[in-house]
């Protein structure tokens, strides 16, 4: 075996293969932007198909009533909708209820979690801010880093010694950074989920065991000690980043149902208003080329489907972290941004 492979890009983003501008709006855009963004294009949508149609929305109303139709179809998928989507997330939610023996053990495995990852960083304590906590657990990864290397310096192998010197400058030079962008974050937000996502700790795992498997005869008792300390960190890593994905995924699910019912309220007034005291023959003139009729109809049609739109943009983001996430480990499940095969003889 020679080589390590080609190295994967260092941050999520860089690892897709997909374009800067849609990785941004799936995953690190404001989901308050993306739901505004998106009612700019059903409002502006549905003016530029009344601009286009040969056929007036005015001139349809004098044959047959496509407004009071479509709000009433609105109002009852509101209420439906709404209805089921809170119900879906409180199901998905209800995994936090439960009997006082089944909290125990949760609690219990928690605190042993914990007690592991105080013995790999070397401290009393482990911090209780998932970014703090996340924090220590890189930074212990940076160190036993350095101890391998250090471990690893007398040795007669030179391709070992070179191997382990790529791959240490590499995990420092990004556990460095992932700390930075960790610094200020605040759980509940994105930038957190964000930062543990793009420490790659799965391909470390798979370089620092393919070194120790092309170089098994030149490892020194404290060369295996350190070579384990490493990857017992990065172990813990990865156990705290799905432990974390997962309380995140709850947060957005709460933050999901606060926030349909708050924009689901005014959509069924406005429907219902459409509904109850809209008069055709009451709107007169245009602006700029269209008829004020279709500018009060796609500005309701607009707020009637926010509440679905409000939908898109936070199940985008959970459903791409999901697929980018669903291996635990030193697994790739999707192309990534490397120049070349791994050369696996």
């Amino acid at each position: 075996m020679s080589g390590d492979g080609s190295q994967p890009s260092d941050t999520m983003a860089e690892r897709s293969e997909s374009p800067t501008l849609k990785h941004t709006l799936l995953l690190n855009a404001n989901r308050w932007l993306i739901t505004a963004g998106l009612m700019l294009f059903v409002f502006v949508g549905l003016l530029v198909v009344a601009r286009a149609s040969p056929v007036s929305l005015r001139a349809l109303m004098g044959s047959a009533d496509p407004v009071e139709t479509l709000f009433q179809a609105l109002t009852t998928a509101l209420i439906t909708g709404v209805t089921l989507v809170v119900t879906i997330n409180s199901l998905v939610l209800s995994q936090e209820l439960g009997a006082v023996e089944d909290q125990r053990e949760r609690l219990d495995g928690a605190l042993e979690f914990r007690t592991d990852v105080e013995s790999s960083i070397d401290a009393p304590i482990s911090p209780p801010e998932p970014a703090s906590f996340a924090q220590a657990i890189i930074a212990a990864s940076e160190d036993r880093a350095t101890d391998f290397r250090e471990a690893v310096s007398e040795s007669q192998d030179e391709e070992l010694k070179e191997r382990v010197d790529n791959f240490v400058d590499n995990v420092t030079t990004h556990a460095d950074s992932i700390r930075d962008d960790l610094e200020d974050a605040d759980f509940g937000t994105y930038e957190v989920v964000k930062a543990a996502l793009d420490y790659n700790y799965s391909w470390k795992i798979f370089r620092a065991r393919r070194i120790k498997n092309s170089h098994a005869d030149s490892f020194t008792d404290e060369a295996n000690e350190a070579y384990d300390d490493l990857l017992e960190s990065l172990k813990l890593f990865g156990l705290a980043r799905e432990h974390f994905k997962t309380l995140y995924f709850q947060w957005e699910l709460i933050n999901l149902s606060r926030a349909m019912m708050y924009v689901a309220v005014p959509a069924l007034v406005v429907t219902m208003a459409m509904l109850l005291f809209f008069d055709a023959d009451a709107v007169v003139g245009t602006y700029l080329g269209v008829d004020a009729l279709v500018w009060i109809v796609a500005a309701a049609s607009t707020v009637a489907v926010t509440p679905f739109l409000l939908l898109i943009a936070f199940i985008l983001r959970i459903a791409t972290m999901a697929k980018r996430t669903l291996a635990i480990g030193p697994f790739i499940l999707r192309d990534s941004s490397r120049g070349e095969d791994i050369d696996w003889e």
